[in-house]
């Protein structure tokens, strides 16, 4: 554990979250996995995984735990994506969330609600819900957009 000292400071500093920006490819097409928030703020609407970064964590670590905890998603390859930090972005106060990227291809049909999500579904990237929760709905566009991007040039 970071003891307090040289590099922990006593003023106000941002909240440091991470996001899983998840596909799967389905039969049906791309899905994006999402879960319905159990807690306020924004409880009952749907978000990407995600969650705060504990102090020893390594960033990639903390994605693939919130990951699991929150769908029981297990061992999905992630790549850092983008960073969000536009200010007002979270009703707590300042927050800087690191999204992670992956696809998934073992366990799509077995994913679980847990932790501090109430449900966790695939949704159809041309259908996402409307008003996702913070400003997920602009970071599931960046992620599909660079999906799509990925799949032109493995071609």
């Amino acid at each position: 554990m970071v003891k307090k000292g040289k590099y922990i400071y006593d003023w106000p500093r941002p909240m440091v979250t991470v996001d899983a920006a998840v596909f799967a490819f389905f039969k049906t097409g791309t899905r994006l996995l999402l879960i319905k928030r159990k807690n306020e703020p924004f409880k009952g609407s749907w978000a990407l995984p995600g969650g705060f970064v504990d102090i020893d964590e390594e960033l990639a670590d903390a994605a693939a735990r919130e990951l699991a905890e929150e769908t029981g998603l297990l061992n999905v390859p992630l790549e850092q994506m983008h960073t969000f930090g536009k200010v007002g972005r979270d009703p707590r106060g300042r927050q800087i969330t690191i999204v992670f990227m992956g696809i998934a291809t073992e366990g799509i049909n077995k994913i679980k609600a847990g932790d501090d999500a109430a449900e966790a579904q695939w949704f159809d990237i041309e259908e996402l819900p409307k008003d996702l929760a913070f400003d997920n709905s602009e970071v599931a566009k960046f992620g599909i957009k660079r999906l799509k991007i990925k799949s032109l040039l493995s071609r």
